[in-house]
């Protein structure tokens, strides 16, 4: 801006000053052949008749002829002329301007030099003698490098032509921000401009509702010389400039006179084409008398500094809004620039016709938030679309007033500044290059985003999570019954068992009460023996009896026996019941075994490769953060090969399904839920969300939709429509819960390979005891073979007939052969049992 102002400056003041101090003061003006401006001139001089008397003497030079305007500036120093004065439009200004240098004249001029100052990088083009191809080639160059933000600079006549042309080139499209570097704004024609939706931004430094300056206009139209007469509209600046440069003029030579200095001229001085020049040493004094000037003018006040730059001046800030210019503010040198827009909703003025106008709606083709119906190719505009975030959209333009369209983004990605050109792409790149108005879509708000657009309050908060494919369900196995406890627990229990039967055995043994008398006959005398029925095997039996929670024809009758029987009760009660309990669960529930839990788990392996969405706010967070386990998975992804980033969530996604387990996808919780309730229901989510983080609709920096935006997102939060939304589209129209519940109804009846092994079990004991019956049968056969002298054959036969004869007695009652008479045992316990082992007991 401090170039515009220095313009300013020099439009009415590159003087050149000198003669003496008689009554009249010679005013010489070089102006552009066909120029009202000279007329203008002559209107100002008009009003300043006062002692001494400007007199005008004028020349009309040609546009671009800096030979015609050497020689015009040095017809004026021969003479008696104090005063040159020249529009800076001329291209021979700066030649003037060291034509004065060299004699010492004074030039009230300043080059703004803040560019360099600040270092900044700026790319100027000259526009003289710009062609339409050249002009076009521009345009490509800028959208090359995607700059959007572009500086005229230039008079009137040509900025016309220039904005006449890129309306023609359709480049007033809202990616574009103009600023245009003249401080005449309302006098130019902006009309085709408001069409596109481009940024305009200018200056304007006449205020036309000032009283002085309609009163000067007003005059200056009914002035004398009505063939100069022309219409409001062509008093522009520089004739407020014109006529306030020679009320300065006239204002310094008048304090000049009054103060008596001697500004007259001697010899040669002042002479431009002595060899070497010759100086006019009274130059220094026009100077000091300009530089102490302070008047009101139509430019606003009027000051110098002892550097000779206009002070305290102020100018207006415009932008072209859709019902026509506007003032959003002000610079002057002490408060900088100073916004005077105000946003009161309702007014189309302050709210730039949020009403009145279509705004682009930027978003992303990702489901469930953006997707495009079946039927899409027969549908137009917003109804191809359907999702969580095509009805948010709809429901915040109801809540503010607007209308909208949405626009997919057209690289498909969210939005991140490449760290080689600095330039933002994806949906922020749209909001940050004025492609679109605001962006409704799963965005995440970050520091880095909110420093070049703005965003609403959160209206989704998320976390970044893990997804796995889902890993394949595994079949029990033969022996599942034995899950429910650990291996150690069924070791312990066996020990356990063997242990309780020995000390069983030995209580029993120990104790005088578990012994008791029995009568037998051995040959015709009746005899009495002390039995113990708690032999080994009994006490084995005991105990698997109580185990397997069934009963036994025997049970101890000492207290240290009981003892033992009721401890081992008790833990047998604990033990099934446990073992009961979480049996149901074990045969019912087809377990599956993840190989990752948490972010911990994917740091310390390499074996399963994971990755993030290329150019998002994930991807951004493993690069900033400074905890050990993310930066250790940032150095993993950033360096693998091939690439963990993936361009779409979509792509991310089937990468993880055809992986076979081998890579793991980064994304936020939110997608991570709704991809999972989807067919073919094969991924899943694993631990808990690595952040915490909010969805927020985005708009670009100073836009009026921010205010109204963030307050239709609180009012829908608390009425509960956020929440209604999710549930839609995550879990009434999921495609897997229906499914799994259907599932659970299957599992809930056992398979056969549940208990396969308990019939195995089964088939082997069954297989075990017909082996153990053949053996005693065998057994026995020898044992009576050798006691009846007969052949062991024989007698297997006369066993055998008593085995499968099939009626010989009633109630299940055999008759017997006539073998000699043996002694009678109990079912547990032989009569025979002793201190030592019977052959029974043992």
């Amino acid at each position: 801006m401090q170039r515009s102002f220095t313009l300013l400056y020099t439009s009415f003041l590159g003087m050149c000053l000198g003669s003496s101090f008689p009554s009249n003061i010679n005013i010489g003006g070089l102006f552009p052949t066909e120029s009202h401006e000279y007329e203008v001139f002559r209107f100002a001089l008009s009003h300043h008749q006062d002692i001494p008397k400007l007199v005008p003497q004028v020349d009309m030079v040609k546009m671009g002829n800096s030979f015609s305007m050497t020689y015009a500036c040095k017809s004026f120093l021969f003479p008696t002329v104090s005063v040159i004065l020249i529009p800076p439009i001329l291209p021979s200004y700066f030649l003037v301007c060291l034509i004065c240098y060299l004699v010492s004249l004074s030039v009230l001029q300043k080059v703004l030099d803040t560019a360099a100052e600040r270092s900044w990088l700026v790319t100027s083009v000259n526009v003289e003698t710009m062609t339409e191809a050249s002009f076009l080639k521009v345009f490509q160059d800028l959208d090359k490098r995607k700059e959007g933000q572009i500086i005229i600079d230039c008079e009137t006549e040509r900025l016309t032509s220039i904005l006449k042309k890129i309306v023609e080139q359709g480049k007033n499209a809202k990616s574009y921000h103009y600023i245009l570097a003249n401080l005449g704004f309302l006098d130019i024609d902006l009309t085709d401009l408001r069409k596109g939706g481009a940024n305009i931004t200018g200056f304007q430094l006449v205020n036309y509702t000032e009283q002085n300056v309609s009163r000067t206009i007003q005059q200056w139209m009914e002035f004398e010389n009505k063939d100069t007469k022309v219409r409001v509209g062509n008093w522009k600046r520089f004739s407020a400039l014109t006529y306030d440069g020679v009320k300065v003029m006239s204002t310094a030579f008048q304090n000049l006179r009054k103060q008596r200095i001697d500004i007259s001229r001697r010899g040669n001085a002042g002479e431009c084409l002595a060899n070497p020049p010759a100086p006019w040493g009274q130059g220094i004094d026009i100077q000091r008398a300009l530089q102490q000037v302070r008047i009101h003018g139509l430019t606003g006040h009027i000051q110098f500094n002892e550097k000779g730059r206009r002070t305290n001046f102020t100018v207006s800030v415009m932008e072209l809004a859709p019902s026509g210019p506007k003032k959003v503010g002000y610079w002057n040198e002490d408060e900088k620039y100073v916004s005077t827009a105000t946003f009161m909703r309702g007014s189309n003025d302050s709210s730039y016709g949020l009403q009145n106008r279509t705004y682009i709606v930027t978003t992303i083709l990702e489901s469930p938030y953006v997707m495009l119906k079946k039927n899409h190719d027969q549908l137009s505009g917003n109804d191809k679309y359907e999702g969580y975030i095509v009805e948010l959209a709809a429901e915040i333009a109801k809540h503010v007033g607007y209308h909208y369209k949405l626009k997919v983004v057209s690289d498909g990605k969210y939005g991140a500044r490449d760290s080689e050109t600095k330039m933002w792409n994806g949906m922020v790149g749209e909001l940050v290059y004025g492609k679109a108005d605001v962006a409704v879509a799963p965005l995440t708000i970050t520091l880095v985003r909110e420093e070049v657009i703005d965003f609403s309050k959160p209206f989704m908060s998320l976390g970044i999570s893990i997804m796995i494919k889902k890993p394949t369900k595994s079949k029990p196995g033969v022996f599942s019954f034995l899950d429910p406890l650990a291996y150690e627990i069924w070791m312990c229990i066996v020990f356990a068992y063997i242990g309780v039967s020995v000390v069983l055995f030995l209580v029993s043994r120990f104790s005088p009460y578990e012994w008791h008398a029995e009568d037998y006959e051995e040959g015709n005398q009746q005899n009495q023996e002390q039995t113990n029925e708690f032999g080994i095997f009994n006490s084995l039996w005991f105990s698997l009896g109580a185990f397997m929670q069934q009963g036994c024809d025997i049970s101890p009758r000492s207290l240290s026996g009981r003892i033992v029987g009721g401890v081992w009760w008790f833990f047998t009660l604990i033990i099934i019941s446990s073992y009961t309990a979480n049996l149901a669960a074990f045969l019912t529930v087809e377990r599956m075994v993840s190989p990752i839990e948490s972010a911990e788990d994917l740091a310390k392996q390499t074996e399963i490769a994971y990755g993030t969405l290329d150019a998002g706010s994930t991807k951004e967070f493993f690069r900033r953060s400074k905890i050990a386990v993310f930066e250790k998975m940032w150095s993993y992804m950033k360096s693998a090969d091939p690439s963990v980033f993936v361009k779409t969530t979509d792509e991310g996604v089937m990468r993880v399904r055809k992986s076979k387990g081998k890579y793991a996808y980064l994304l936020e919780s939110t997608m991570n839920e709704y991809i999972e309730q989807r067919k073919p229901c094969d991924t899943m989510k694993v631990g808990g969300n690595l952040d915490s983080k909010g969805y927020g609709i985005a708009t670009p920096k100073g836009s009026p939709l921010r205010i109204p935006v963030n307050l239709a997102v609180l009012k829908l939060n608390e009425q509960a429509v956020l929440d209604k939304l999710k549930n839609k589209w995550w879990y009434d129209k999921g495609e897997c819960g229906s499914n799994d519940s259907g599932r659970k109804d299957k599992t809930s009846a056992l398979s056969l390979s549940n208990v396969a092994g308990v019939f195995y079990i089964l088939i082997g004991g069954l297989g075990l005891a017909m082996l153990v019956a053949l053996v005693e049968f065998c057994y026995k056969s020898r044992t009576e073979s050798q006691r009846m002298k007969v052949s062991t054959a024989r007698a297997a036969a006369a066993s055998a007939a008593q085995t499968f004869q099939s009626g010989g007695g009633e109630n299940g009652r055999i008759l017997t052969h006539d073998f000699p008479k043996t002694v009678q045992t109990l079912p547990c316990m032989s009569h025979n049992a002793s201190m030592g082992l019977s052959a029974s007991g043992m």
